[in-house]
């Protein structure tokens, strides 16, 4: 009797644990948030860098990008839900340069600020213009640093779930599909005029969907191989075939949604592109609560 009572314990937690994160909310709407407006971001500082908007679609272009700040704060409001409180946020900064945790603290509030600073610049046409566009450079540079250290931060031996290649590939994936459709989405709302890039963006996400894919039924077969003394990690979520049926469909409903603009010849219009971005954004959120569902360490 007293060996059940040691073991039901033990096991119940065991149990507990094996399913979708939805626990790590803040965490997955943190990652999945601050992906999207780091992606949006570089396409749409691409397409400022290219010079071919005019100064109407540009202004309006800038007055749109204020919803990729709504993101980062959003995904930030939720990262300090998940430390507790902001205090712990800024002693997650003691460490900058020796931790990844605190360079992912760093680069993004970095990016968060010279993200910001170069947007409110061109919004309120202040400073040269070889000014703004330096630091529109210099915030493209630091978001791509800022998913850098965020890849950094999941790489841990002691996790052979996450310490894989699926990890920044999943990372990255988000970033251009989920990216790709929101810059989309604003540059739409923008009423640009330029036809090329509203039949190419479509492309490009469907590579990348593909590519997305094809990485998802990939790990699903190496988890077979990642065992420890207490489960096989193919058992940690016992749904999770459904669970990727689910994402994927989201993710393939999103691209048809998002091709047909291109398929009728005619000009994608906001509420296409928002129900685009809705499923796409809902297929992230699952994949990355399967991501943190997957967590599990060697040894007992």
């Amino acid at each position: 009797m007293r060996v059940r009572r040691m073991i039901k314990p033990v096991t119940w937690q065991i149990r507990r644990r094996y399913n979708m994160a939805w626990h790590e909310w803040p965490l997955i709407l943190f990652t999945v948030l601050a992906q999207t407006a780091v992606g949006a971001f570089l396409l749409l500082g691409c397409i400022i860098l290219a010079g071919k908007l005019c100064i109407g679609e540009s202004d309006r272009l800038h007055k749109n990008m204020f919803f990729i700040w709504v993101l980062m704060g959003l995904g930030f409001m939720a990262s300090t839900v998940h430390l507790g409180s902001p205090l712990r946020a800024m002693n997650a900064l003691n460490q900058v340069g020796s931790s990844w945790l605190s360079n992912e603290i760093f680069t993004g509030s970095l990016f968060f600020a010279a993200g910001g600073f170069y947007w409110l610049l061109e919004v309120l046409d202040k400073g040269a213009e070889s000014l703004r566009k330096a630091l529109l450079v210099i915030a493209m540079i630091i978001g791509v640093s800022f998913m850098y250290s965020m890849i950094k931060v999941y790489l841990i031996d002691t996790v052979p779930t996450w310490d894989t290649v699926y990890t920044p590939m999943a990372f990255i994936l988000t970033t251009i599909i989920s990216g790709l459709i929101f810059g989309h989405m604003l540059l739409t709302a923008s009423d640009h005029k330029m036809a090329a890039l509203d039949n190419a963006l479509p492309l490009f996400g469907a590579i990348a969907v593909a590519v997305s894919v094809i990485a998802t039924v990939s790990q699903m077969i190496s988890l077979g191989d990642i065992n420890t003394a207490i489960v096989s990690a193919s058992d940690l979520i016992p749904n999770m075939m459904q669970l990727q049926i689910l994402r994927v469909g989201l993710l393939l409903a999103a691209l048809g949604i998002w091709f047909v603009p291109r398929l009728m010849v005619s000009r994608p219009g906001v509420p296409v592109m928002l129900l685009s971005f809705i499923l796409v954004f809902s297929s992230e959120l699952v994949s990355r609560g399967m991501f943190y569902g997957l967590h599990m360490t060697v040894g007992m």
